[in-house]
């Protein structure tokens, strides 16, 4: 396992650029650019096949006498390659945020992600959208949403819900109050003129903090229980009635993708393809900072091919029974570990092709080693996520908004222009190892079927 593996790089000399371009490979990568003078800044770029883009800035053409031309400035190249536009994206950012600081969120177009607010340090909370959250209130910052206006939709049908203020003023109740147009409907439960208590507003204030930080789900199983209450007492209308409410809010849950929490507890882990084969890039969220790439080898992990006409297992890849990562490359060598998707199929030439019928001792055996073997892959992992767990801190408030924007910009893609998985904690804030396993393998079946480039 390794976290973010260092640069290379090779000297740059304008009279041989064809000789130097000739070293470089053609696959992704993050480069940088630098000249003479130690002071210079450097052109820093991300780019799918390294060799060809430099080809395009380092070498002129009488096709295209326009073309941006640097050979005479650059002295030295570095580069480092990348297995996925999440993590050149990343990596890039990190490169122009220790030469440009906040000014790599204009250059990279990272604007501040939007989020639901809950004042609730108001006397009288209520609900604003806001892409500037406080650090002191992350707890009642609940996002990120995929614009601002998506924020505000699911502010608004959240409070269609509830009977929470929708007014912006600094209330001091009484009675000679106009009151509002929201309390005329009887859609607030309007303090602005006394129209309730401090205490059943305090009430519903809390019922709508809750419905915020468990995604609907505090109202659902509110409404789910008073609805089945309601049809075991054979009271059918009041049972409508309530589905109808359960309906609703389901709808408004709907609007709050999986990502959205609060703020305070936003962690997650991205998989993503490794530049270096038998490998999947683990990224951490966490604390406002986007740590990784970590290397988690597949090694030891039996792989589905697509191809290979066995589609039952493809859906879960980790279903085939693993093996020790110190028997992987021997393994694959002598062809024990299969990638063509059958389970359970040996070499032909093995002792079980003379033995199908195993005895009740050997399959207790095989079993005991495949759940050692299963041991060992969460172990793996839960390595890597330790690892990545104790890289640096809280980041600076322009790290902060930047890994943010970058998380929510890959997450809020179409599915299908989405490559790469995300797996999030429990309620009990522990990592869902085998299902995060699961989703490596699904990552590392795809990559069998990749094209390779030199």
């Amino acid at each position: 396992m390794a976290i973010a593996t260092a640069f290379q790089s090779i000297p740059f000399d304008p009279a041989e650029a064809k000789a130097a371009l000739a070293q470089l490979p053609q696959r992704a990568a993050v480069f940088a650019l630098y000249g003479a003078e130690a002071h210079a800044e450097p052109y820093i770029g991300r780019t799918p096949n390294l060799r060809g883009r430099l080809e395009r800035l380092l070498l002129p053409s009488p096709k295209h006498p326009k073309r941006l031309q640097l050979a005479g400035r650059v002295r030295r190249i570095e580069w480092r390659l990348t297995g996925s536009d999440f993590e050149s994206l990343l990596l890039q950012f990190n490169l122009l945020e220790e030469i440009y600081g906040a000014q790599c969120l204009e250059r990279m177009h990272l604007s501040a992600p939007s989020f639901v607010r809950f004042l609730g340090g108001n006397p009288y909370p209520r609900v604003v959208v806001t892409n500037r959250p406080s650090q002191r209130e992350a707890d009642w910052a609940y996002g990120p949403f995929a614009s601002r206006a998506a924020a505000e939709r699911f502010a608004d049908e959240t409070l269609k819900l509830f009977l929470l203020r929708r007014c912006t003023d600094e209330l001091d109740p009484d009675p000679s109050h106009p009151g509002c147009v929201y309390s005329e409907m009887k859609m607030c439960l309007a303090p602005c003129y006394q129209g309730c208590t401090d205490e059943r507003y305090a009430e519903e204030s809390t019922a709508v903090e809750r419905f915020l930080a468990t995604r609907g789900e505090s109202r659902l199983v509110q409404l789910r229980t008073q609805r089945d209450e309601a049809s075991a007492n054979l009271e059918f209308e009041s049972a409508a009635s309530i589905h109808a409410q359960v309906e609703r809010a389901e709808a408004v849950r709907a609007l709050a993708p999986e990502l959205v929490r609060p703020l305070s507890q936003l962690r997650a882990v991205v998989l993503q393809a490794a530049p270096e084969p038998d490998q999947v890039a683990v990224f951490l969220y966490e604390q406002g900072r986007l740590r990784g790439p970590a290397a988690f080898s597949t090694l030891g992990m039996r792989i589905q091919n697509e191809q290979s006409g066995s589609s039952s297992l493809f859906a879960q890849p980790m279903a085939l029974e693993p093996v020790p990562e110190e028997q992987g490359a021997g393994n694959r060598e002598e062809g024990t570990v299969r990638d063509d998707g059958a389970e359970g199929r040996r070499d032909e030439d093995g002792p079980e092709a003379e033995e199908p019928a195993a005895s009740g001792t050997g399959k207790a055996a095989a079993k005991a080693a495949a759940r050692a073997s299963r041991g060992m892959l969460q172990a793996r992992l839960e390595g890597v996520l330790a690892a990545l767990a104790n890289q640096p801190g809280p980041p600076n408030a322009v790290v902060r908004q930047g890994h943010l924007a970058l998380l929510k910009r890959w997450y809020y893609r179409p599915e299908v222009k989405r490559p790469g998985e995300i797996s999030f904690p429990d309620d009990e804030g522990a990592w869902p190892v085998k299902a995060i396993l699961r989703g490596i393998g699904r990552i590392a079946a795809k990559s069998l079927t990749a094209p390779t480039v030199p």
